[in-house]
């Protein structure tokens, strides 16, 4: 396997990996909060904006691992 190969499949599963942690971490917390909200609908509100934030907070992590995919994709790391 040639250094071009690996470098590309080294892209891929950092991506890859990277998008697994977000996609159970944004499930859980909107699992979460839709669980308070049926209980406590009159928190609708409250809980809503604090599942918003929590999901960006996570969808960050993701975009961590786009960067670092397009970095080892491009050639400017590793």
């Amino acid at each position: 396997m040639d250094a071009n190969a690996a470098r590309l499949i080294g892209a891929a599963l950092a991506i890859g990996l990277a998008a697994i942690g977000p996609g159970i971490g944004i499930g859980l917390v909107a699992n979460g909060a839709l669980q308070a909200m049926g209980r406590n609908p009159e928190f609708s509100g409250q809980l809503q904006t604090t599942m918003f934030i929590g999901i960006v907070f996570t969808e960050a992590l993701g975009i961590f691992g786009l960067v670092i995919s397009f970095l080892i994709g491009f050639k400017i790391f590793g």
